[in-house]
This record gives structure tokens, sequence and C-alpha cells, in this order.
């Protein structure tokens, strides 16, 4: 495409308002929004009129599984599944093989996505029990967290040693925290064993990662982060009573303590594992319908700051195990927008909130350089939404390369026409657009 494109007449929804307006992108920046714009410079034009224009989603965890665990995903086939789902910068996390727990293993995957992410990117740092040497070296204006598994995920990377923990809570960086208690859910599934053996259902899988293993990691995070003054992100919030350990009465901006909810525990309960089994095992699990509905609220009244999706795909042929050996975490990056505007649809949000916890949120929080608004000056990180057409998720249209979604067969009344990143048509009209890289996120710290 030319340098320069105009956006014409299309619905901009940005910082609460919504309202029509031309946008002139150059140089891969929003340079003028007006009611109309003349075109005395031969930009593209590009008729939106009808269509919605949203401000890229910033995801803000997401595992693309490079290197190490390619079978699943990679940073080119997931961050193109990305900028199809109107996510355009997402930050990576570090349970890969290796782990991302040295500057050295970090550089590479900044490196790996320079030559093959179409959308913007930033990978976290991981925390192991005797790295903090090498924390302390974490450049804060351009890696988004130091992340610590407070509870084994997918890797090998549980940091449980008190000392270690005082320590990186000191850090002068953005913490980010994946809140289980260990002891709990491996007494919760000794206790599961002896009553199944080895065919435990899916449906212990909210028992045996509880509630209680959530609140007492999440609870102890937060506690260290008072203590020190960190700021402290944590991860997916799975229950209703972990929201009391966060505070509303102040903004965002203000804010040392901070909360992330995901789509899976937005949309699904604890009564789909008997038809979904292994295909929305998480960690955190999902649990009961009356902790969704509460984190859902939590959203809502700002207790949770941000909404992300923790795209973490694995295989048809792994998820097709039983309890014990399927693993935990799906792909979520193309139908997370989706799944939002649809609750739009059904009266359960506004657009303005959708945009506000999954554009303007994140990038307060992390202090994202330039983008997460339609702003003159800023990066063109746009998404354009046709609500006149509808979309079925099928196999044919999945992008993910594990190829599956916990979304399969589900009808969504808005579809993704259209995604720019740094002002480039990366994605129209079902098809990839090839030819650019995003960037790599910078941070004002």
């Amino acid at each position: 495409m030319s340098s320069a494109t105009i956006l014409r007449s299309g619905t901009i929804v940005n910082e609460g308002k919504q309202f029509v307006a031309d946008i002139l992108i150059r140089n891969g920046r929003i340079e003028k929004i007006a009611s109309t714009l003349s075109n005395e410079i031969n930009a593209e034009e590009i008729n939106v009129s009808g269509k919605i224009i949203l401000p890229g989603c910033i995801d803000d965890q997401v595992h693309f599984r490079e290197p190490g665990l390619t079978h699943k995903g990679n940073i080119q086939t997931e961050s193109r599944a990305a900028v199809a789902g109107g996510i355009t910068s997402y930050m990576e996390q570090p349970n890969t093989k290796p782990a991302a727990t040295t500057i050295e293993e970090l550089e590479k995957k900044y490196q790996r996505a320079s030559e093959v992410s179409i959308a913007n990117y930033s990978f976290n740092m991981g925390a192991t029990n005797d790295n903090l040497e090498e924390l302390k070296k974490v450049s804060k204006t351009d890696v988004a967290g130091i992340k610590i598994f407070m509870g084994s995920s997918t890797g090998n990377m549980l940091v449980d040693e008190r000392a270690t923990l005082e320590g990186i809570f000191q850090l002068d960086h953005q913490i980010i925290t994946h809140c289980e208690d260990e002891g709990t859910i491996r007494a919760n599934l000794e206790a599961a064993k002896q009553k199944y053996g080895e065919d435990i259902p899916f449906g212990m899988h909210p028992t045996i990662r509880s509630e209680e293993a959530c609140y007492m990691s999440s609870s102890a995070a937060a506690d260290l982060a008072k203590k020190y003054g960190s700021r402290l992100h944590i991860f997916h919030i799975s229950t209703a009573k972990e929201l009391e350990l966060f505070d509303n009465s102040i903004p965002l901006e203000q804010k040392k303590i901070t909360a992330e909810a995901c789509i899976h525990h937005m949309w699904f309960s604890e009564e789909q594992y008997e038809e979904k089994g292994a295909y929305i095992k998480w960690n955190p699990a999902v649990k009961k319908a009356s902790d969704r509905d509460a984190i859902f609220q939590g959203v809502l009244d700002n207790k949770i700051d941000v909404i992300a999706t923790d795209h973490a795909p694995h295989t048809i042929e792994e998820k097709e195990n039983s309890y014990l050996k399927a693993p935990s975490g799906g792909p979520l990056v193309q139908h997370a927008l989706l799944a939002m505007l649809e609750m739009v649809e059904q009266g359960k949000i506004t657009i303005e909130r959708v945009v506000e916890k999954m554009a303007h949120a994140p990038a307060i929080l992390f202090r994202v350089e330039n983008r997460g608004y339609i702003r003159e000056g800023y990066f063109a990180d746009l998404v354009v939404v046709d609500p006149a057409k509808s979309v079925t998720v099928t196999k044919e249209n999945i992008l993910y390369k594990c190829g599956w979604s916990p979304f399969d067969g589900v009808s969504f009344s808005n579809e993704i026409e259209m995604t720019l990143v740094n002002g480039n048509v990366v994605y129209n009209k079902g098809e990839i657009i090839e030819g650019t890289i995003g960037s790599r996120l910078l941070f004002n710290r």
C-alpha cells in the first residue's frame, strides 16, 4: 500500500466515545482525525462507512510456544491468528524450551519476532529460584515485565523460595504473577487419585486447582507487593474471592496492584467440562458460574483492569488424552475480541468498555509507548469491524497452528474485516496480507 492512507467515514470507538470521522495515516502513524479530510497528498482511500474502527487490542498474556514447543504453535502462525482477531500487539510468556530466564534467551525471542511476527511484540523475562541477578539486568523500557509462576503451569518455572520472592518483589520493574498454591494443588490431586485412580474426570479440575489454591497464592503476592511497594499485575483471576484483593477506588494510572481477566473465565463455567473436557482445561481452572459472573462484574466495576487471552495452544492429539495427561491451555487470540463483541450484543458490556479493557488499559498499565488509542501522533494499530456480517468458527477458518478452537461451531454477530499494524494492512476480508513485520513494543518507564 502507499505510505499514506485515509480511512473514510468509519465509526470510531475511542476513549469512551463513538463518532464518525476520517483517519489519515502516514508513515505508520495517525496524522489527522477529522470529520472530513481532503486528499491533497494522493493517499490511498479505504471506504469504511458503516464499519466500526477500534484501536488494536493489546494482549498482555500469550504463549506462542517458540522456541522448543513449535509443534503447538509458533510466533509466525500465532501472530497471524492474532491480527485476524484484531490483536495488534502482544506480550509473550517465558515458559518455552529453553525458558526465557536469561537475557540471552530472551533476546533470541525478540530476534525471532523481528523476523516473522506480523503483530507488535514484547517478551517477558521469566523468574526462577536462582536467577535474581539476571533479573536485575532486565530493561524497563523495552521489556514488558518479569513473570513469576507462583504455581507451576506448562514448563518447570515454579518459584517457591521465600527469599527469592522477596528479592524479586523489590525489583524496580513490572512484576507479573501466575498465582496458584502448589502445595494445595498437589494435595488435592492426590485426593482425586485416591478416589478415581488414573481415571479422574475433567470436572474435578476446579476442585484440584481450587479457589483456595488461587486465593492463597494471590493474597501472598499482594501482601509482598504491599510490603515492598511493587508494581504487581496478577494474571487470569478465576475466582470471586480473589476480587477482594483489588482496589477500584483509584484510577488505573495510580494503581500498583492490578488484575487481569481472561476470555475463558468470562465465557465458560464448570458445567461445560462434561461436554468439552480437556478443551476447556486451563490453569487456573474454569470454575463455577458464580465465579464467572463475579469476574465479569469485576471487569465492569474496575476491580479487574484488563481483558486478555492467555492464548496457549496444544495439539488436538495432546488434548485428546485423559485428565492426567491432557495439558492445560487453549488457543484464543483469533476469537477473543469477537467473543467480547458478542457480549456487547447480549447487553452485558458496552463496546466502549471492551475497547477500554482490551486496548486503553493494557497501554496504561504497562505504559506502552504511543499505542492503545486512536490519537493523532500514535501508531496506526487499528481494527475495522463489520457489524453487518457474522462469522461461524470452523476448522476451515481457524488460523492457529493447532487447528482447533474452544469456540468451534460458535457463530459471532460481528466480523473482523481489516486489521492495520503500524499503518500497514495486515489482514483484510479473511486474508493475511504478508510483507510487513510488527515492531518491538517500548515502554515509558
